[in-house]
C-alpha cells in the first residue's frame, strides 16, 4: 500500500484544478477559434492541450515517474495537431492521460525516484518534485490559454474590477 501524505493529496487537488481550468477555456468557443494562433509564438489554443496531455502528462507521470514504454512525441509533434482533430477528441484525450497519471501518482511514493531518466537527463529527484513541475507547468499554461482566450473573442475568465 502507498502511504498517503498531505502535500500530495493537495497538490493532486491543486493539478486538477489547473486541469479543469484548462478545459474551461474550451466551452463556447469553436472548432476554428480554438484551432487560431493568435500569439506571435503561432501556437493555437488547442494545440496546447495536446502538448499538456503528450508533453507534460504522458512524460512526466507515464513515462518519467512510472517508467512506462509509451509513445512520445519528438521535437515540435506535440504542438502538432493531427488532421482531422476536434476539440472534443483532444480534450479527451488530455482527460484519458490525466487520468493515468493521477494512478501514477497515487500508487507512487513521494520520495520514489524517477524509473526513466534518460541517461540522467532528468531534472527532479522524486515523485514529490515531478508533480510539483507539473502543477506549474500546467498553470502557465492555463494563463496562457486565457491570454489567447481574451484575444480571440475577448472572454475574460476571471475579473477582480
Amino acid at each position: 500500500m502507498t502511504p498517503t501524505y498531505p502535500d500530495r493529496d493537495l497538490t493532486l487537488e491543486w493539478l486538477r484544478a489547473k486541469r479543469r481550468h484548462v478545459e474551461r477555456v474550451f466551452d463556447g468557443l469553436t472548432e476554428e477559434q480554438a484551432r487560431r494562433p493568435v500569439l506571435p509564438s503561432a501556437w493555437a489554443p488547442l494545440a496546447v492541450v495536446r502538448h499538456l496531455a503528450l508533453d507534460v502528462e504522458r512524460w512526466w507521470f507515464s513515462r518519467v515517474l512510472a517508467g512506462d514504454d509509451v509513445w512520445l512525441p519528438v521535437g515540435r509533434e506535440g504542438w502538432t495537431l493531427d488532421e482531422p482533430t476536434t476539440v472534443e477528441a483532444e480534450l479527451a484525450a488530455y482527460r484519458a492521460e490525466c487520468a493515468r497519471s493521477d494512478e501514477v501518482v497515487l500508487a507512487t511514493s513521494p520520495d520514489a525516484a524517477p524509473r526513466w531518466t534518460d541517461d540522467g537527463r532528468v531534472p527532479h529527484d522524486d515523485a514529490r518534485e515531478i508533480l510539483l513541475h507539473v502543477l506549474v507547468e500546467t498553470a502557465t499554461h492555463a494563463g496562457h490559454l486565457d491570454a489567447a482566450r481574451e484575444l480571440i473573442d475577448g472572454h475574460q475568465r476571471l475579473v477582480l474590477d
